[in-house]
């Protein structure tokens, strides 16, 4: 199971996901909806189903402000579901606000992409923090399983630089698997398709089969 958890929806499109006039995680986390499998959606791949988002979620955080545990609506959306599915990933949006602090607290590990530039570095040190905090005071269990390096440009001296950065100050947390920039992700997005589908033999495709080989090795998927 794929939640999308970002406004913009860009899990819900990249799979071809309808996401209006349905029930969507907004409406599950606001209580209008009180059946999580009523918002389930299969997607064209076998055994992915995604819960979808759209900008109706950007209003989650006012709404949520004054709610009794409210770092915990999300587990418990979830939690109606957890025994259907192998896997269930949340798909963040890149804040750090009331949603992500919902997504942490119901997960049990986190990745983070980090695309390989300057600026977001700094970013990867603030999330860290936050999620010694969520670990510390709502979700004792929460690990960081790894850091996976994308939008790897080969040619810059800046990508080089940067990767060499992020495994120096995070070891082993860092994938040994590299998500270098293609056409294929763009492409692979119109049709509605993960690459794994859309191009299946190409390098891009190969890459994400290793970083889920890489997770299955650190015990941090079935």
């Amino acid at each position: 199971l794929a939640v999308d958890f970002d406004p913009q929806g860009a899990l819900s499109a990249g799979l071809g996901i309808q996401t209006h006039d349905v029930p969507t995680i907004y409406d599950l986390m606001r209580g209008s909806v009180k059946d999580t499998k009523s918002a389930i959606q299969h997607s064209k791949v076998p055994n992915l189903d995604v819960i979808p988002a759209n900008i109706d979620l950007s209003a989650a955080e006012v709404h949520l402000i004054n709610e009794v545990a409210r770092e915990q609506i999300l587990a418990g959306v979830l939690r109606q579901v957890k025994n259907d599915y192998d896997v269930i990933f949340i798909d963040c949006q890149p804040s750090l606000g009331l949603l992500t602090v919902n997504s942490l607290t119901a997960a049990h590990g986190v990745i983070i992409p980090l695309a390989t530039e300057f600026f977001a570095l700094r970013g990867v040190a603030i999330l860290e923090g936050i999620i010694n905090k969520v670990r510390a005071l709502l979700n004792p269990t929460l690990n960081l399983d790894g850091i996976l390096a994308t939008m790897y440009d080969p040619r810059t001296l800046h990508s080089h630089e940067v990767l060499e950065r992020v495994r120096e100050r995070y070891g082993d947390k860092l994938f040994k698997s590299v998500i270098s920039r293609t056409v294929k992700f763009p492409d692979a997005t119109a049709s509605g398709l993960p690459i794994t589908a859309f191009a299946p033999s190409s390098t891009a495709a190969e890459a994400y089969r290793t970083v889920a080989r890489e997770l299955v090795s650190r015990g941090c998927a079935p």
